[in-house]
């Protein structure tokens, strides 16, 4: 039975994507917010959907000491971390002269860094098993930009390079390496986003959806987190062993213009 680590898993992208790996019968290290009343209903939910055990780690994203005792303790509960996640991410939409220092510094170390620690310690027990997966949650702005979110676009595309960097570093050892880069997804995340971007724009949270956001998905729909997680249990499957160091976008077209 393999195991599976997803950061930021509590809710949005990463909880769908944790719920497909438990139904799956993986074993699931999920991580995130939540009080311990709610994270632990939310356990129990998932662990009764298949034939694995399901953990919490409440690693802080932003602290390299936590996030390698998530490491750790998934290591010691089921013997190694076969799929890795890298899912947590928040955003901030301002312009870039009135950003804010510490949500730029918060960003990249959710968004970007994080994804090298957990990647750090997951890839010497990958190396000796000779079989790993490491999936990258990146997005349409690891490819493109939109004005107002330089920390995400910056970080998003951080991700894109960590990716084929680390592909090309373990190619040879049964490991692959790949990022999904999702449109507009309607998340908690991306549901925050509407009134702040519908304040830096001038315009009502309605056009924000209608003008903003699904303007530039050809289809006019958000993406389903069903679809994210499908993607990434294909990409954790035997089927795409020789699928690594690229990107699968899931966008309605978005990149395609």
């Amino acid at each position: 039975m393999k195991t599976a680590v997803v950061t930021g898993s509590t809710s949005g992208i990463g909880l769908a994507i944790a719920t497909a790996f438990a139904k799956s019968g993986t074993n699931v290290v999920i991580n995130g917010l939540g009080s311990l009343t709610e994270v632990e209903a939310l356990r129990e939910r998932l662990e009764g959907l298949g034939a694995g055990k399901v953990i919490f780690h409440p690693a802080d994203m932003t602290r390299p000491a936590e996030i390698a005792d998530l490491m750790a303790v998934a290591a010691s509960e089921f013997g190694g971390v076969d799929i890795l996640v890298n899912n947590a991410g928040i955003q901030h939409v301002e312009k870039i002269e009135d950003f804010p220092v510490e949500k730029w510094d918060q960003i990249i170390a959710i968004n970007l860094s994080s994804s090298f620690h957990t990647i750090r310690a997951a890839i010497p027990g990958m190396k000796a098993k000779g079989w790993g997966r490491v999936i990258n949650i990146a997005s349409a702005h690891g490819l493109i930009a939109s004005p107002f979110k330089a920390a995400y676009v910056a970080a998003k595309h951080g991700i894109m390079g960590l990716t084929k960097s680390v592909a090309l570093e373990v190619a040879e050892n049964g490991i692959t390496v790949n990022a999904i880069c999702p449109g507009y997804v309607l998340t908690p995340l991306v549901e925050k986003q509407i009134p702040d971007t519908a304040r830096a724009r001038g315009i009502s949270e309605a056009q924000v959806k209608s003008d903003v956001m699904l303007k530039f998905q050809p289809t006019k729909e958000f993406v389903s987190v069903e679809e994210v997680a499908s993607t990434t249990l294909f990409l954790a499957s035997d089927a795409a062993r020789s699928i690594t160091g690229t990107h699968i976008s899931i966008d309605g077209g978005w990149t395609a213009q």
